[in-house]
């Protein structure tokens, strides 16, 4: 790693975060190279050696050329992802292919590179079975969970005392009448249970009766706590209606996020906590590439200066 050398942000073209910790990189003098992968191979090509030191070559986007041998640190956000509309469908599907294990491998393999984190990793930590048995091991407190695509067993955990909710296990995208939707969380009652639950998997968790939320972004080695005060089940439903309060986490849940952490070999991590009537905190999931700028000017805590600074390499 050259100390000098640029850092690399790999992300969708609109990404109001990553602009904001460009802008300050850019400000400290840091050079950054921004690409995306959907822009392979129109605006952006490349030409990777194995070298017995590793991976050689370079990198060109319509803006600049990098080496790939000075590359000091890459802020893997949320890239658009390979796409090739002006192919046959089944040439359009071998190009991803060898673009995915070609260009993806070699920018999974950079010598020397500090990865914000790194992608194999992110793809790691976001299966949520993983990342609930992680909790456990890192040692937080998890709700008691099923994850079934038995109606059965569904019927059974739902029927024991106390509410539970529904979850989706991922959270893609979809149109109804051409509007943007996501699946929600929400209560389930046994009831509700029927042959349909044998279609695919579903996440069933016990219910926290909670008096807060709590968002923790874990950059590097620095801990930002937001607890979230609403009376949503899910906060993410309603921005308008949250209000906003800096905490310190209990010693105890700050070590188990270093150790969460160190499982997956991450960096950064969004952590989302619910805390119950007795204080007792609740992991409820980690997002390896969840978004947070949006607290700092809500809180005046410095998470962009402290992007920034992990990614100069002035921290890790």
């Amino acid at each position: 790693m050259s100390p000098s050398g640029p850092v690399m942000v790999v992300t969708m073209k609109d990404d109001p975060t990553a602009d904001l910790v460009i802008r300050e990189l850019h400000d400290r003098g840091v050079p950054v190279v921004r690409l995306d992968s959907g822009d392979f191979p129109a605006t952006l090509s490349f030409a990777a050696y194995v070298t017995p030191d590793g991976i050689e070559g370079s990198l060109t986007t319509p803006t600049r050329t990098v080496d790939l041998t000075r590359i000091r640190s890459l802020y893997y956000r949320r890239p658009s992802g390979f796409a090739f509309p002006h192919l046959p469908e089944h040439d359009a599907r071998f190009a991803l292919a060898q673009a995915r294990y070609g260009l993806g491998g070699v920018i999974a393999s950079l010598p020397g590179c500090l990865y914000v984190n790194h992608p194999h990793r992110i793809g790691d930590a976001e299966f949520k079975p993983s990342g609930l048995a992680a909790a456990t091991t890192a040692g937080f407190h998890v709700p008691a969970t099923l994850i079934t695509s038995d109606p059965s067993a569904a019927r059974d955990f739902v029927s024991e005392p106390g509410p539970v909710i529904y979850k989706p296990l991922s959270t893609p995208l979809y149109r109804v009448d051409g509007v943007s939707c996501t699946v929600q969380v929400k209560e389930v009652t046994a009831d509700e249970i029927d042959d349909r639950v044998s279609g695919t998997a579903h996440l069933f968790q016990r219910l926290v009766h909670k008096s807060a939320d709590v968002r923790v972004t874990v950059i590097g080695d620095r801990v930002f706590a937001v607890r979230i005060d609403s009376d949503l089940l899910d906060w993410r439903t309603d921005y308008d209606r949250l209000v906003y309060s800096v905490v310190q986490p209990p010693a105890h849940v700050t070590a188990s996020l270093f150790r969460y952490l160190s499982l997956f070999g991450l960096f950064f991590g969004a952590f989302d906590f619910a805390i119950d009537q007795a204080g007792t905190w609740w992991f409820l999931e980690c997002n390896p590439s969840g978004q947070w700028a949006w607290l700092e000017p809500e809180t005046g805590l410095p998470m962009v200066a402290a992007m920034a600074d992990l990614l100069e390499r002035n921290s890790t």
